[in-house]
Order: C-alpha cells, then sequence, then structure tokens
C-alpha cells in the first residue's frame, strides 16, 4: 500500500518533487557556504555538466573553443 502511494506521487508529481527538493539542496548550500561561494559552486557545477555534456555526445572541445575565442587565439 504505502509502495503504490510513492509510486503514485512519483508519477503524478515527479517534477515538482525533485525542483523541490533541489531548491531546498540550493537553499542549504547558500546558508552553509555564503551566497557568492554557493554561486561559484553552482557555477563550477553548471561549467562540469556543460563539458560533460559536450564529452558525451563526442563532440570536439576545441572547435567549440574556436567557434567561442576571438580568431586566431587558438594555435
Amino acid at each position: 500500500m504505502f509502495n503504490d502511494i510513492l509510486n503514485d506521487i512519483w508519477n503524478n508529481y515527479r517534477g515538482r518533487l525533485l525542483c523541490s527538493v533541489f531548491g531546498l539542496f540550493i537553499g542549504v548550500v547558500v546558508l552553509w557556504l555564503g551566497f557568492f561561494q554557493a554561486l561559484f559552486l553552482m557555477l563550477c557545477i553548471g561549467l562540469g555538466f556543460f563539458i560533460g555534456n559536450k564529452l558525451d555526445k563526442k563532440e570536439d572541445l576545441l572547435e567549440w573553443l574556436d567557434r567561442l575565442l576571438p580568431p586566431g587565439y587558438h594555435r
């Protein structure tokens, strides 16, 4: 019975549940580290996720950097 209730909550309210837990995590990190340190940590996590996503898709990071940086910067 308890398992059915949890499955119903997960199937119908998954987005709300995950975002609420994520918001709780961010709030705890901000209270624990401070705003700017938490912001830096989230920036590093986001950059790591972005690079990992590029590597998972087998994209070339140097090609991406060539598009991002000014011409002649990368040799």
